[in-house]
This record gives C-alpha cells, sequence and structure tokens, in this order.
C-alpha cells in the first residue's frame, strides 16, 4: 500500500514541478511567487580530450540553512527522492549544507532545491580546472619517484612526525574519554544513534579554522611537542630496512598515486588511459629502452662539429688550469699525504710553490714551450709551401 502511495504520489509530483534547463553562464533568482521547490538540470556535453580537466558546478546563494537539496542524475529521479523524503519520517537535524555543487559535464545531472527564501543559482564552467591539473602532476610524479621516497631517510622522518602528531590526537580523545562515566555514555549512544556522531564530527569540521585562528600559540605548542615526541620515536626505531616492507611502502605510494590520476578528471576513460600508459612505461624493459638508443645513434649518429685552433687553445687552457686547482685542493686537504710526496720530490721547495699558488712551469720552461711552438709553426707553414707547389 506504501509503495503504490509513493508511486502516486511520484506521478502526480512528476507534472506538477517545473525543470529548469540551465547553461554555462545562467543565473536563476527564485522570488516568492516561484513554488518552493525547484528542479534544475544540465545536459552535458560529449566526451572529448579536451574536456579533460573540466569542472562544471552549480553554485547556490541563499541567505540561511533553510533548504534541502536532493541530487540525481534526471529529473524523474530528483523527484522520486524529494517524494520519499516528504512521505517517510525522517528527521535530518545535521545535515551539511553544502552551497557548491559539482556536477557531471558529460551526463545528465540534476539538483532540486527546496526553500521558501529567495535564493539564486549559477552554473559554473571551468575549461581547465587546475587542481585538477595539480593532481594529475602530483599523481605522476608521486609513482615515478615512489621507490625513491620509499627509501629515502627524510621522507621516512617527515612521514612518521607527521602520522604521530595526527595519532596524538586520537590518543588525546581516549583519555578525555575516560573522564565521563561509561554507562551514561553507553545509554546516550543507544539513545541518539549514530546522529550524535556525524553532529560532533561536522561540528569540529567546522569549527577547525576557528580553533587554529583562536589558538594558534597552543595548536602551535602541542604540534611541537608532539612533533618532538614523534621524531624521537622515529629515531629510535630507526627507518625501515626490509626490503619487503620497503616494497609494500613503495606500492601503498603507487596505489595513491594511481587514485590520484584516476580522480583528477571525471573522463574516467582518459584517466584510466592515463594510468595504463603510466604502468607501461614504468614496466617497459630499460634495456630495450637502452637497445634503442643505441640503434637509433648507429643508423642516425650525432654530427660531430671539429674544433677550430682558438677553441682548440681555450679549450686546453681552461681544462689546464681546472686541473691545477684541482689539484691544489687536494695537496692542500687532509686525505694527502704531504711528507710522502715531498720526500719522492727532488725540488720540494717548487712543490710547496706550486700549492701557494704560483706557477707549475718555471721561466726557463716558459721559454722553450713558446720556442718549441714557434718551431711547430715554420714547420707547418713550410709543409703548406710545399703541398702548394707539388699541387701546382
Amino acid at each position: 500500500m506504501r509503495r503504490l502511495l509513493l508511486i502516486f504520489c511520484f506521478l502526480c509530483s512528476a507534472s506538477a514541478y517545473r525543470t529548469f534547463y540551465i547553461n554555462p553562464g545562467d543565473v536563476y533568482e527564485r522570488v516568492p511567487e516561484d513554488e518552493g521547490f525547484q528542479i534544475f538540470c544540465y545536459t552535458g556535453k560529449p566526451k572529448y580530450i579536451v574536456h579533460l580537466w573540466q569542472t562544471v558546478n552549480i553554485q547556490i546563494s541563499v541567505p540561511n540553512d533553510n533548504y534541502e537539496v536532493y541530487e540525481a542524475s534526471s529529473s524523474n529521479l530528483v523527484v522520486k527522492e524529494y517524494t520519499e523524503h516528504r512521505s517517510s519520517w525522517r528527521i535530518n537535524l545535521f545535515a551539511w549544507k553544502q552551497k557548491q555543487f559539482n556536477l557531471d559535464p558529460f551526463n545528465s545531472s540534476c539538483i532540486g532545491i527546496e526553500s521558501t527564501e529567495n535564493y539564486s543559482i549559477k552554473l559554473n564552467v571551468i575549461r581547465v580546472d587546475y587542481w585538477k591539473v595539480l593532481r594529475l602532476v602530483l599523481g605522476i610524479l608521486l609513482f615515478m619517484y615512489a621507490q625513491r621516497m620509499s627509501r629515502n631517510t627524510l621522507f621516512y622522518y617527515i612521514c612518521g612526525i607527521t602520522f604521530g602528531i595526527c595519532a596524538s590526537f586520537l590518543i588525546l580523545i581516549y583519555f578525555v574519554s575516560k573522564l565521563f562515566p561509561r554507562k551514561p555514555m553507553m545509554y546516550g549512544v543507544v539513545a541518539c544513534g549514530w546522529t550524535v556522531g556525524v553532529y560532533i564530527l561536522q561540528l569540529l569540521w567546522e569549527n577547525v579554522r576557528v580553533i587554529l585562528l583562536s589558538y594558534q600559540t597552543h595548536v602551535a605548542w602541542y604540534a611541537f611537542i608532539t612533533g618532538i615526541i614523534s621524531f624521537i620515536v622515529c629515531y629510535r626505531m630507526g627507518p625501515v630496512s626490509n626490503k619487503r616492507t620497503l616494497n609494500l611502502i613503495q606500492w601503498t605510494l603507487q596505489l595513491i598515486a594511481m587514485c590520484l590520476i584516476f580522480f583528477s578528471s571525471q573522463f574516467q576513460e582518459a584517466a584510466m588511459g592515463q594510468i595504463v600508459v603510466l604502468l607501461l612505461f614504468h614496466l617497459f624493459p630499460r634495456k630495450w629502452i637502452d637497445k634503442s638508443k643505441s640503434l637509433w645513434q648507429t643508423r642516425f649518429p650525432p654530427k660531430i662539429v671539429p674544433l677550430t685552433n682558438d677553441e682548440y687553445y681555450h679549450q686546453g687552457v681552461k681544462e689546464t688550469n681546472k686541473a691545477l686547482e684541482d689539484l691544489r685542493a687536494f695537496c692542500s686537504s687532509p686525505e694527502c699525504n704531504q711528507w710522502k710526496i715531498v720526500s719522492k720530490l727532488k725540488d720540494s721547495k717548487r712543490f710547496a710553490s706550486f700549492i701557494e699558488g704560483q706557477s707549475h712551469l718555471s721561466d726557463q720552461e716558459m721559454l722553450e714551450y713558446e720556442a718549441s711552438i714557434v718551431d711547430e709553426d715554420e714547420y707547418t707553414d713550410d709543409e703548406e709551401d710545399n703541398y702548394t707547389d707539388d699541387e701546382y
């Protein structure tokens, strides 16, 4: 009998309530003459790759929380949900009052609003949602560097301290619960059910910002002390060294990364395609990539550009000076056994002056070097002249 009554009410309501199809940028304002329950639908767009990071949402502007919202994929389902809600005895005192609702950009989406207050709604279309792009980039980076991060000591300490600070709130709640008598609390839970728990969680969530702003000093000291304790515990236990545990951490990070990539777009097929491509790239054998590079370099070798005489001279001077500075730094470092080197040298004073910054060549050696360069240039010129005479 109840089901027949619901069907009858649903058929009557489907014809009684109006449905408005809104487009991007449209603004609807309710006036007192309008009905208390209105339905707004968005038809959606075809799935194209250019809409990969698109976001569609409806923003409600209402002066208070005296409204109810029903979401479904069609207007008939919205009316059905609204009818069932009215026909059943429900008290939802702690409903989460959202004022912005995300819609499916590619399929039909409808919301029904019941309110006696004047309100306005607007359909916003964000063609490139930068939060989704950031989520995708973070997912890819986390997947690629999961192996390094799972074995990184700094990452171990950061995660350990963060987990310790968050877990300390649970310990604090446990000790606070010890202050209340058990029997009255159990009676309250049985009488009120899960609604009290939802209300408390919602109340805490809504007042987190107020608590952080009003008690900044206390929150900072609490986080600092619990962070120090967490650091001491992590330092005492030491970083994870078991190979299987490290693999589990790596796979967990990669699973989180794939979830980030999947939820970075409502175009689910394209998101799954990105995950498949990332997995293929990650699991592709490295030796095949190296072999492909070697074959490419063999078939298309890089073009070698020879150096000119001036470039060759300047490059030689630059590299020689760099090598000499490295040698001076090594000889001055504690790693060098200077006495052992001095015992093997003929001129120890020259070695000491070289370490102090003087030239490694004497004046006589410089003259001999310049003379040899002049002789080589003359010999080269004679060879070029002889070659020219023979050619003619």
